[in-house]
């Protein structure tokens, strides 16, 4: 069997028993995490919340980092297992002081479920220069990990899920010009090269982590209903993106299609806890389970080739290590 996920080389389903409609409790079913330790990244509304309650309620302890945390209180108010802390994924210190905090609590961390992400935001970049959504879904999320591998490793069997998105398959990571200063801003571009190097950055990752007992996944939860990703979308981009019709109206077939929440966060929760996993990483899944390869000329289920490059996985490592001024320390 091949030892990595480059080019796509173990991208296919393992019949998992689950599928689209299945959900995070469906999954979790048997699963006792009783003792481990989890961070949910967004763990505070849509998925991210359904999961922190999956995880929690199996028994986990699990930590929310949250920018707003009035907000994170009310919402997780309730839960047992749980703790919140404060991070903004926009500020590369904030980062650094939480994970600075978890790594003097001496803890081993078992589970890192980077979910946070936006969508549909307009050009804005951190005080790095960094475009923002190549900034929190792709860089905070090197960062995060990095500096917490140490504890990672600790755990002597952790699993990093890195939230991906179908719309990696809206633009390959550009290289050239990854934070738009010598072209038009377009935010399903700068979207869709953030989610794709989200993939590039998980099957590194998991490369090179494996020997350490870190395996690395990311997902593609799915259209979800109910969730704030589109908190800054205007009308006309719903539109043009097929969602609406002209009077503001989701379209009957659209509607159709959206997962719930908990739906949504059930391919997370497999990937964190499914024992089918314990030998395969630095996979692509969706609909709880690994998904295929996808068509390499329009939108499709699956995962985009382009994503999944060993050249440039290794590339925007690189990359990533440079911007961010971050290295991950391998050494066992």
């Amino acid at each position: 069997m091949e030892q990595h996920n480059y080019q796509g080389a173990l991208q296919q389903p393992i019949g998992s028993g689950f599928n689209a409609k299945s959900t995070s409790e469906e999954v979790i079913k048997g699963i006792d995490l009783t003792g481990k330790t989890a961070i949910v990244t967004g763990g505070n509304t849509g998925i991210g919340l359904e999961t922190v309650k999956t995880l929690a309620n199996a028994g986990a302890t699990v930590i929310v980092p949250a920018r707003d945390m009035e907000k994170a209180g009310k919402n997780l108010r309730g839960i047992a297992n749980v703790e919140i802390e404060p991070m903004d994924l926009m500020d590369h210190t904030s980062i650094d002081t939480f994970a600075d905090k978890f790594l003097a609590s001496g803890r081993p961390l078992h589970l890192l479920i980077n979910n946070a992400g936006i969508m549909w935001v307009p050009l804005r970049k951190d005080s790095r220069g960094i475009e923002s959504q190549l900034a929190v879904n792709c860089l905070a999320q090197f960062q995060l990990t990095a500096r917490l591998f140490p504890v990672l490793k600790k755990a002597n069997g952790a699993r990093v899920v890195n939230v991906s998105s179908q719309g990696h398959q809206f633009a390959p990571f550009n290289f050239d010009d990854p934070n738009f200063e010598h072209r038009d801003y377009e935010t399903l571009q700068g979207y869709g090269q953030s989610k794709t190097a989200v993939n590039l950055f998980t099957v590194e990752l998991d490369n090179r982590a494996k020997e350490s007992g870190v395996r690395a996944y990311s997902v593609h939860p799915g259209s979800i209903g109910g969730t704030e990703l589109g908190r800054e979308a205007s009308l006309e981009l719903f539109i043009k993106m097929g969602f609406l019709d002209t009077e503001g109206n989701m379209l009957p077939e659209v509607a159709a299609s959206l997962k719930t929440i908990p739906q949504g966060a059930s391919t997370t929760v497999w990937c964190a806890t499914s024992p089918l996993l314990n030998r395969i990483g630095g996979v692509y899944c969706e609909d709880t389970d690994i998904a295929e390869v996808a068509s390499d000329t329009e939108m499709s289920n699956g995962v985009k080739r382009y994503s999944l490059d060993e050249a440039d996985a290794k590339r925007l490592w690189s990359l990533s290590e440079e911007l961010t001024g971050i290295k991950f320390q391998f050494d066992n």
